[in-house]
């Protein structure tokens, strides 16, 4: 069976092409609620690994006791939990070397502290693909604003910046990544059986994806989410 070809995209979109490095630019992303900061080990490893480690956090009239740092922040995660901050920080530093990645520390900006990561992953200017993912968030910072807006900063940027495709992936049995992932407008596409082996299992992945014609219907719905509804992921 024979179909016709796609007509050829337009010049400027794909002259967009040579102008994207294969390691995104390291620029700080600010929104009303987070700070998006390139990682430095130096300044971020140690209250990072603080606040995901499952000791006790308190922060001014916010706190939470000693938690289960595997079921709460790193069970779907390609590592963690790290049994120390040199391990850590290793973690951190292999983000930071990715050649086709970015990752980013997310600043509460009312407590003025790191409150989790986000990474630009898997770049593929050729294509004008990019993706969001290798996100955590510690317990305190959980059912707040931060993952919406580091999401919504992220996805506004990649677009700004010309890409066509912003993707987001996690494990199939990741319940709470995906229902964030369709709250916030992505668009579900299906599961790749058998495509990961994470911490000696077999991973199903969940794929979802967001278009530059799309976004400006994200966009808009994002925006409504931070400005009127209290965040429930």
């Amino acid at each position: 069976m024979t179909g016709n070809l796609p007509d050829a995209l337009p010049g400027d979109v794909l002259d967009r092409r040579a102008c994207l490095p294969l390691k995104p630019e390291p620029v700080t992303l600010t929104g009303a609620h987070v700070r998006l900061d390139p990682l430095d080990v130096r300044r971020h490893v140690e209250p990072l690994y603080a606040i995901s480690n499952g000791s006790p956090i308190a922060w001014g009239s916010r706190s939470v006791g000693a938690y289960d740092a595997d079921a709460l922040v790193w069970r779907y995660m390609f590592s963690g939990p790290f049994a120390s901050l040199a391990a850590f920080a290793e973690y951190a530093q292999r983000q930071i070397d990715a050649p086709n990645g970015l990752p980013y520390c997310v600043i509460d900006l009312a407590a003025g502290k790191p409150a989790g990561m986000a990474n630009y992953l898997n770049n593929s200017p050729e294509h004008l693909r990019i993706e969001l993912g290798s996100i955590w968030y510690s317990p305190i910072a959980q059912r707040t604003y931060a993952n919406r807006e580091t999401t919504y900063l992220m996805l506004a940027h990649a677009f700004e910046l010309g890409y066509r495709r912003v993707e987001w992936k996690c494990d199939s049995l990741n319940e709470r990544s995906r229902r964030a992932a369709l709250r916030m407008g992505f668009k579900f596409e299906g599961i790749q059986e058998n495509h990961m082996i994470v911490k000696g299992r077999s991973r199903d992945t969940a794929w979802f994806r967001i278009l530059d014609r799309e976004w400006p219907g994200v966009k808009t719905h994002l925006e409504s989410l931070l400005n009127n509804t209290p965040p429930t992921a």
